[in-house]
């Protein structure tokens, strides 16, 4: 990739393995919009960005060189060589060839661990459409306003007042527990989050695990999303009946054993593979009759 800066603009171009619509539409993240062809805005970091790709040409505004550098480069993980890792995890495998070159552009996020942890506890049996509105709410209510209509993500310091019904009262329902049990556990640093990106993956789960109402699936998000914890592949219902019907001739396969088989074939890579197989899945209805 090549990077040009203008005036609060960011050019790139030769954007290779990037697609704007795979990396946001993959279920990795929940506050963005899209605003037109080929157009999103998204609101991460405290910040807003309007994001444009044309092919291989991508326009990010309102941006800085330095908030580029410093903020936008770690976010869209672009010093990592995506062309290589689908080399390695396609490789003598038909299945996963088809799933990198259906969605080639997704790339992994590093975002906000505690936005994300949050996001994810909202996300619980819920549908992408009711988690954005949930999260959105939450926002505007609790986190420091960017327009009328939307504000930013609120910190631990301004949820430490927040009582279960509050949270009911934005629609969390049976998640309003697990809310305040996260925030309580975070304010009494019970859990540490930052700590996490230095643990092994599987401590860094045992932590996170304490959560009331965090059980594998969401923690494998969380570390996977934005602890740096790429060996994760989270296991819901649709990864579990995609991964056995394009891996064990739909047979029924415990989540653990989902899990083992991931490690063994796709190792360090397959929170990477976990993305391509999902937007793979989701998008051309594979098993969708059996979720």
């Amino acid at each position: 990739m090549k990077y040009a800066f203008y005036d609060n603009i960011v050019k790139i171009t030769e954007a290779d393995s990037f697609n704007i619509q795979e990396i946001l539409e993959c279920g990795q993240c929940f506050r963005f919009n899209k605003t037109g062809e080929n157009k999103y805005r998204i609101i991460a970091l405290n910040k807003v960005l309007d994001i444009e790709q044309n092919g291989e040409t991508i326009f990010l505004s309102p941006c800085t060189e330095e908030e580029f550098k410093e903020l936008w480069f770690n976010y869209f993980d672009l010093g990592t060589d995506y062309a290589e890792i689908k080399k390695i995890i396609s490789k003598d495998d038909p299945i996963m060839q088809k799933a990198v070159e259906y969605a080639g552009g997704i790339r992994l996020l590093n975002q906000e661990p505690f936005e994300t942890l949050i996001s994810f506890i909202i996300s619980q049996n819920n549908n992408i459409p009711r988690i954005k509105g949930i999260i959105s709410r939450l926002s505007k209510a609790y986190g420091n306003a960017y327009n009328d209509e939307d504000s930013f993500f609120p910190d631990l310091a301004a949820l430490i007042p927040v009582c279960n019904d509050d949270y009911m009262a934005i629609g969390t329902g049976f998640r309003a527990k697990y809310l305040c049990d996260c925030v309580e556990k975070l304010k009494n640093n019970e859990i540490d989050l930052h700590s996490l990106y230095n643990m092994p993956a599987e401590a860094a789960k045992k932590e996170l695990l304490k959560i009331k109402g965090v059980g594998p699936k969401v923690a494998d998000c969380v570390l996977l999303f934005s602890l740096g914890k790429r060996d994760m592949y989270p296991v819901d219902v649709w990864v579990k009946r995609v991964t056995e019907l394009l891996y064990f001739d739909g047979k029924d396969i415990p989540k653990e054993e989902i899990s083992r088989f991931a490690a063994e074939k796709w190792g360090k890579y397959a929170g990477f593979a976990q993305q391509y197989l999902f937007y793979y899945a989701r998008s051309e209805k594979i098993g969708v009759d059996r979720v």
